[in-house]
């Protein structure tokens, strides 16, 4: 069902329009006194519209449709008749006819005109001059037209070649102009008893509760002079049984405006006099306010009681003539399941019983510091709907919740409703929910006109709220369970995939996630990177992606919220004022209506105003505070006029304290990470050098996530001129502590090797080295060796292997052998005798030299091993250097399904040889 309310002006005929003339169809004869052609000479001031796929459950939509505008609308008195001719028209459109039905409501001074039109133009009514026989009123269909004919005013058939349309009128019955109440005449013996002369006590009270006014009659009724009581308070005389239904005392019905009531007067002989009071609060000269009491005996009350209005919507006559109790049928039965159901309800029917053009229901919190709207009716209640107000103190604060109060004008004072602001109510009856004493919630009616309640309405609706507030507060409870269950759920799934990263723009991405739209429409993360920096907004995120832009480039002209640490949510209005700002001055320029030069309307204009109306809402910062500063806010926000719950921002708040923790985690993982690979990247060697005649290859795999130098090394540089070191090692362990021996090594050896030391004297002094690191040393198997070119194109090494895997070389005929013999390794004896070996690398020759994390790859038992190396090297015959650490690599990677577990390392040299002529 789609629906559309259009308050004010003349609406569009919402029929399509085509290039064939309307065809227009009138039922003859009799029936034809009740059909009378379309008529818009009133002024229509709202309509609200409604479209019903064909399907039975429409039926009962379309109802509720009906109801509830013409509820809104104030017209009570028609709804049963609207409601009925609507269910038999769209009964005939979406069940009988099989098409989908359009239903227009139109709001004007003299009635309601509402028209049902389906897609179903051939199913016309009879055209015959004698009587229309409309069928029998017992059949199922059939009977919407004879439904017209007796309850319309008025009513007729429109046709056009694609639809048909049936419309009626009710008119709104005739009041009494100026009559606010009055009762009918009644027999001498139907009228009150009362004694042979009344008396009406006047007694006037000043501002602080003291009798300063005491007239005759209450000298007679209560058996005081004036003298006696004048300067007493009237709490000493009052008896004061509370009034049922209420729990407003005498001290505080004297500050009211108004009010009526019976308690007891202690008259001079000692007994309680019950009397009917009458209230009114009233200034003198001096501006000093005071209250004027009437009193007559309660017996008499008549004289000074308001009387009840008589309502259709709230009283029948029984079987036995009796007066029906309204309360007894108040929420209806079956009553609502669920907890915005009986909200709902409960605001319809009050609104109904004491015949108001509104009414609203507001719930405490657990504090009963706020109240919060949550149903309405009459109300622009998506403007309203979760708006919180201070019940006690504060700007706008909802100062009449813990009593009954009537406004009888709410222009003579401003805010004392702040719900009713701006909304054209100008009298109001309000009275408290409260359970076993305890502030739970504000009923409230509200209406056009002025003095429209009275004590009366305001006891009748204290009823009501006494009869509701039990199920509520039961309801409302029950919602909270399960909220806080929902919450828990959400905050385990929070706290889950929070911990599952460490990656700061992922936290961020994943606290914008989780928050639209399940908490918010649209949010906004901040980062403070230092406590001297400025906020910086890191994120956007709206549930709707087109906006994301608009939204990021509104909130960047927007100056960053202050970091409060202070916890909880704080409203921050500056979006929703610079957005709205902004979509104004967009509309005015289009409309040619700005000071600057006329411009055509630009495509901007769209989204400028889709953004001001998708921050227009209630925006909320929430600070996000880890190990005691603030690194940033959670900026969460609705569309225009809507508001958070309070058990929203609570669940935000939560969700923010473990957002911030998890931020602030992945900072510090991030700056370590930084810091680490800096220093691991310190420890690689720079570019390999260009060597003339002898191509070099290294492939570097270091273990361990986020690791870019393990306990393997590699290096090869100059020497001297001609002259070239290589070197590649192994460190017992991996990590840290094996990278800081690896740095040791690898300097070492440059530093020694350019002092024009032989490798066994490099290496005999590296091993002294690194002895001298005593808890900290570990054992260490390197290949050193020095390479120089040669003329003919191949290229003499002299190599030591100290505990190092022994180098491979392989052939051009693809033959494969150890290019060194083994020797003891370092950082384990202190007298080392090392030795150099010479080999001779002709064109085309390859050395490979590796790890153990090469040869010690394993797969369950099998382990790669030397001669599984070698296998791979003899199938490298006439690849590049590049070729042959590549496929190494490859093979290695092969061997084993899992991830590496060692450090591996591949230094691959190739004798290309000469050039050919």
């Amino acid at each position: 069902m789609t629906t559309g309310l259009i308050p004010g002006g003349q609406p569009p005929d919402p029929r399509p329009t085509g290039s064939l003339p309307q065809q227009r169809r009138e039922p003859v004869g009799p029936a034809a006194q009740h059909v009378e052609n379309r008529s818009r000479s009133s002024v229509i001031t709202a309509r609200a519209a409604a479209s019903f796929e064909p399907v039975g459950r429409s039926v009962a939509s379309a109802r509720s449709f009906v109801r509830d505008t013409l509820q809104g609308w104030g017209f009570a008195d028609i709804v049963d008749d609207a409601v009925v001719l609507t269910s038999e028209l769209v009964t005939n459109a979406v069940v009988h006819a099989g098409t989908s039905a359009d239903v227009l409501c139109l709001r004007s001074d003299e009635g309601v005109r509402i028209e049902v039109a389906d897609r179903y133009p051939e199913r016309e009514i009879p055209l015959q001059a004698t009587a229309i026989n409309m069928g029998s009123p017992d059949r199922e269909g059939g009977r919407g037209l004879q439904l017209c004919a007796a309850l319309a005013g008025r009513w007729g058939v429109e046709y056009i070649p694609t639809h048909k349309t049936v419309w009626f009128q009710l008119d709104l019955p005739a009041r009494a102009v100026g009559t606010r109440t009055a009762g009918p005449a009644l027999p001498s013996d139907h009228l009150p008893l009362a004694d042979g002369r009344v008396r009406v006590a006047v007694i006037q009270i000043d501002r602080t509760g003291h009798i300063t006014a005491w007239n005759e009659d209450a000298e007679e009724l209560f058996g005081y002079p004036a003298e006696q009581v004048t300067g007493k308070p009237l709490t000493d005389l009052a008896a004061w049984p509370h009034t049922p239904g209420t729990s407003t005392g005498i001290a505080e019905a004297l500050r009211l405006s108004r009010w009526e009531g019976s308690y007891g007067i202690r008259a001079a002989t000692g007994r309680v006099t019950p009397v009917y009071a009458s209230h009114l609060r009233v200034r003198d000269t001096g501006g000093e306010p005071s209250t004027v009491c009437l009193l007559v005996r309660d017996h008499e009350r008549a004289v000074l009681q308001t009387p009840l209005r008589v309502h259709g919507s709230d009283t029948s006559s029984g079987a036995e003539g009796q007066n029906t109790d309204p309360f007894e049928v108040f929420i209806g039965s079956p009553a609502p399941d669920d907890l915005d159901g009986l909200l709902q309800r409960t605001v319809e029917r009050a609104r109904d019983m004491l015949d108001g053009d509104s009414a609203f229901l507001l719930l405490a919190t657990d504090d009963e510091t706020e109240l919060e709207v949550r149903a309405s009716t009459g109300l622009p209640s998506a403007r309203q709907r979760f708006a919180r107000v201070p019940v006690e103190a504060g700007p706008g604060r909802y100062g009449s919740a813990r009593m009954p109060a009537v406004h009888e004008d709410l222009t003579a004072v401003p805010g004392a409703v702040p719900l009713l602001n701006g909304t054209g109510m100008r009298s109001v009856v309000t009275v408290p929910l409260k359970v076993e004493g305890r502030l739970t919630g504000s009923l409230g009616v509200a209406a056009e006109a002025p003095a429209r309640y009275s004590n009366e309405e305001a006891l009748r609706l204290q009823f009501a709220a006494d009869r509701i507030a039990l199920a509520v507060e039961s309801a409302r409870l029950g919602e909270l369970e399960r909220l806080r269950r929902g919450s828990l759920s959400f905050l385990v799934e929070a706290s889950d995939l929070l911990a599952g990263t460490l990656d700061r723009d992922q936290t961020l991405a994943l606290m914008a996630q989780m928050t639209v739209p399940t908490l918010a429409t649209w949010c906004a993360v901040y980062t403070i990177a230092d406590q001297a920096s400025e906020p910086y907004l890191s994120y956007v995120l709206h549930e709707d992606e087109e906006l994301i832009d608009g939204i990021k480039s509104l909130l960047s002209k927007v100056p960053s919220p202050d970091p409060v640490p202070t916890p909880g949510a704080r409203v921050w209005t500056a979006p929703s004022e610079v957005a709205h700002q902004a979509a104004l001055r967009t509309s005015m320029r289009s409309l040619g209506l700005s000071s600057s030069p006329t411009r055509q309307v630009t495509p901007g204009i769209g989204p400028t105003l889709a953004t001001a109306s998708a921050v227009g809402g209630e925006t909320v910062v929430l600070p996000l505070v880890a190990r005691n500063r603030v690194i940033g806010m959670l900026t969460l926000g609705k569309p225009t006029d809507e508001h958070f719950r309070q058990e929203i921002l609570e669940l935000a708040e939560d969700l923010s304290r473990r957002a911030a923790l998890a931020l602030d985690n992945a900072r510090l993982y991030s700056e370590r990470t930084a810091i680490s690979q800096s220093l691991q990247r310190s420890l690689l060697p720079p570019e390999l050098p260009m060597i003339d005649g002898v191509e070099v290859e290294v492939i570097y795999r270091a273990a361990g996530e986020g690791n870019e130098v393990g306990g393997d090394f590699y290096d090869v540089f100059p020497i001297r001129d001609g002259a070239y070191g290589f070197a590649i090692g192994d460190v017992c362990g991996t990590g840290p502590n094996a990278a800081a021996v690896t740095g040791l090594a690898r300097h070492a050896l440059r530093l020694l090797a350019r002092e024009g030391l032989s490798g066994p004297a490099v290496l005999e002094r590296l091993n002294s080295a690194i002895l001298d690191e005593g808890a900290r040393s570990r054992f260490l198997t390197l290949l050193y060796g020095e390479m120089r070119p040669q003329e003919d194109g191949s290229a003499e090494l002299r190599v030591v292997c100290a505990g190092h895997p022994l180098p491979l070389r392989l052939r051009q005929d693809g033959s494969v052998e150890p290019a060194a013999e083994p020797q003891p390794l370092l950082g384990v004896i202190e007298d080392l005798e090392l030795y150099e070996q010479t080999v001779t690398l002709d064109p085309g020759d390859v050395l490979l030299c590796v790890t153990d994390g090469v040869t010690e790859r394993r797969e369950g038992a099998r382990m790669l091993g030397d001669d599984g190396l070698a296998d791979v090297l003899t199938t490298c015959t006439g690849l590049t250097a590049g070729a042959v650490a590549a496929r190494i690599m490859r093979a290695v990677e092969r061997f084993a399904s899992d991830a590496p577990s060692d450090d591996m390392a591949i230094l691959a040299m190739r004798v290309p040889g000469l050039p050919k002529d």
